[in-house]
């Protein structure tokens, strides 16, 4: 079994779990999770999980992401993007600067309506089931954070902008350009979307899915997994001592006299540590309480 973390190029017309299907057929494995759901119409980063790295995906999906996306204005769909049904159409009255004051005043903290078209659950039905039932339902806004947003091109005449926007997980880039075009008036949908960014995977290391088909039968795919304690490179290692890795195994507490190493004093940014037994072998990530002189288990990866 394939154990970490492969950065995948997720392609236009696939699902985020069309991807793990077939990767599931090309690794021989069933052990695996993505890390955040794609529309089927965008593309881009996508990691996934395997094997033991799958306790990872609770992890990396809260991690910030970047996306590429262009807007169209003056078009105002169900599905807030441009495969849904056209609502309405307006003529866009607003000049360039007018536009680049809408799209940049969103940078910061922003409170976001989800959209009905979205795999969310209330009262146990996920919101796109109702949306296909011609139902909609009051949604509360979840606080979202456009740390950046970077216009790369306006075309006035086709009345679509290129931007580029680094945001918190859980932000839906399809209702950022439906609330910009309702902000300037002339509504808007979203045209086209990448992501480029998802945590510290990046597109340019991405792999479609036919390369990774390719590398693995030429048994050069673990080139290209990130191993799950390469996570963590900030978390001090430690080992346990030979007499004590029954306890490990086990999840239990240990007491840091328990440890080959005397732990360092770590910030509140890295209080966790990556912990191995006496072969070498990473067992996991443990939380280290130096007022209890001991440390916990955050996470095992057995």
């Amino acid at each position: 079994m394939i154990n970490g973390i492969i950065n995948v190029y997720k392609e236009k017309g696939y699902t985020s779990h069309d991807v793990v299907a077939k990767l599931r057929g090309i690794l021989k494995q069933k052990k695996i999770g993505h890390t955040g759901t794609l529309d089927p119409d965008a593309e881009g980063v996508l990691p996934v999980c395997l094997g033991s790295g799958t306790k990872l995906c609770d992890i990396l999906t809260d991690k910030s992401k970047t996306y590429r996306a262009v807007l169209l204005l003056g078009t105002t769909t169900d599905t807030q993007d441009i495969t849904g049904k056209v609502l309405a159409e307006k003529p866009v009255a607003a000049g360039k600067e007018e536009i680049l004051h809408a799209i940049y005043s969103f940078q910061g903290p922003y409170a976001q309506i989800p959209p009905m078209y979205s795999a969310l659950k209330i009262e146990g039905r996920r919101l796109y089931e109702l949306a296909r039932e011609g139902k909609e339902v009051p949604r509360e806004a979840r606080n979202v954070e456009i740390h950046s947003i970077t216009v790369e091109e306006l075309n006035m005449e086709t009345k679509e902008a290129v931007i580029v926007v680094d945001c918190s997980k859980g932000t839906y880039i399809r209702t950022l350009c439906h609330d910009i075009g309702e902000k300037l008036l002339c509504g808007g949908c979203m045209k086209e979307l990448t992501r480029i960014r998802s945590g510290e995977f990046e597109l340019s290391k991405s792999l479609k899915l036919e390369e990774i088909e390719e590398k693995y039968r030429e048994d050069v795919l673990s080139e290209h997994i990130i191993q799950v304690p390469d996570m963590f490179p900030d978390y001090t290692k430690v080992t346990v001592r030979k007499e004590f890795e029954k306890q490990l195994y086990n999840g239990n507490f240990l007491n840091i006299d328990q440890l080959e190493q005397k732990i360092p004093d770590l910030s509140d940014m890295t209080d966790k540590v990556r912990i191995y037994d006496g072969e070498n072998n990473f067992i996991g990530i443990y939380k280290y309480c130096p007022d209890e002189g001991m440390i916990k288990p955050y996470k095992m990866f057995l």
